[in-house]
């Protein structure tokens, strides 16, 4: 039996003992998902949880929603393993809030990028160990479906360009595509959204809930959500015929994905931003955001800063009646060019050398010790 044919329990209740062990399951699984590194399907192939996982979310088709919709909630709830995901789900959500709110990683992707982009590197090799791992009786004709694979994720990841629209149609476009890379053994939705170039847009959304921007993140999160909801639905039917019938040489398929687009994720690369002003407010000159911007200009080497504009009215006699324009400024990636540090480029070519290496082994050191863990028992 693989690591992904396990017994269905979709049909068993699951009991209070598991909520705990499945609040953990969920947390790992969201924070794999929200890292652009091992993905949460593969992560719920390492704790054991995968084919009830991918049961549980089928569980929830036409009959569930047609029952429920008319109030029959006792009958809609029958048949699906609701407190199992309802655990899980729980789990997933404190990862988003923890990546977002406690350990901003939208904002460390712009401070150091090179520790970051490094533990990304590593847990997806990581991952290209344990999948290649899980295919038995590894032959010619699954080295031919990663080679195939390899060649996919080059030709998408140079495709795509890096400055992608925030229209609400490509935002739902990406929800779509990067829920069902979330439940496949391999690929992070994360990771998607990285390629995608929308990233770090929904995690400076979701960073925004709480904050006075609240109801413009909500807007801008619903057609994420919505396609989100639209691609988990199907594709987890396709995923699941597809595991039943040929699971290794699909996840051959997706370990090339991942060796083919790796070097987006390479933690040495010069990276060119674009500012956009997102906002124009204007305030007192002598306001206090003002008198603190001008003492302590903030770092622009994040994903969204302030900064003064022009004083509305120089000739104005006294400070304290003149305004200035307040600024609101985005920062977007619009081009990236990996380099080797020592090799293509003279010298480590950047500052921060080590914490790459640091990252990579770091993100290594994580996933692998979780399937050692697991492996274990």
């Amino acid at each position: 039996m693989s690591k992904t044919d396990q017994p269905d329990s979709n049909s068993d209740s699951t009991s209070w003992k598991e909520y705990p062990f499945l609040l953990l399951k969920g947390f790992l699984m969201g924070s794999a998902d929200i890292v652009p590194g091992v993905s949460g399907g593969t992560m719920a192939l390492i704790v054991g949880i995968y084919t009830r996982l991918i049961n549980a979310i089928k569980s929830f088709d036409t009959h569930f929603f047609k029952h429920l919709f008319t109030f029959k909630l006792k009958k809609a709830f029958e048949g699906v393993d609701w407190r199992f995901m309802g655990v899980l789900l729980a789990g997933m959500f404190a990862a988003v809030l923890f990546f977002t709110k406690v350990v901003p990683l939208q904002i460390y992707m712009f401070t150091d990028p090179e520790l970051i982009f490094g533990l990304f590197f590593g847990l997806i090799v990581g991952s290209i160990v344990i999948l290649t791992k899980a295919i038995e009786n590894f032959g010619w004709i699954h080295g031919l479906m990663i080679l195939i694979g390899a060649v996919i994720g080059f030709w998408v990841v140079t495709l795509v360009p890096a400055d992608t629209p925030d229209s609400p149609l490509y935002v739902f476009l990406s929800g779509s595509v990067a829920i069902c890379a979330m439940i496949l053994p391999g690929i992070s939705g994360s990771y998607i959204l990285l390629i995608l170039r929308k990233y770090d847009y929904i995690l400076s959304q979701i960073g925004s809930l709480g904050t006075v921007d609240t109801t413009t993140a909500l807007l801008a999160l619903l057609p994420f959500v919505v396609g989100a909801i639209c691609g988990l639905m199907l594709f987890s039917r396709l995923l699941s015929w597809l595991l039943k019938r040929y699971e290794a040489k699909t996840l051959a398929v997706l370990i090339g994905f991942l060796i083919g687009s790796l070097y987006v994720i390479w933690p040495y690369q010069n990276r060119t931003y674009k500012e956009i002003v997102s906002k124009k407010t204007v305030v007192e000159y002598m306001s206090p955001k003002a008198v603190e911007l001008r003492n302590n200009p903030p770092s622009e080497k994040r994903p969204e800063f302030h900064r003064l504009g022009e004083v509305i009215n120089p000739d104005a006699t006294f400070n304290k009646l003149k305004k200035i324009e307040l600024l609101t400024i985005k920062k977007k990636l619009i081009k990236s060019d990996p380099f080797v540090p020592y090799a293509t480029v003279k010298g480590a070519n950047t500052a921060h050398f080590w914490d790459g290496v640091i990252g990579v082994f770091i993100g290594l050191l994580m996933v692998l010790g979780l399937d050692y863990v697991r492996a274990k028992g």
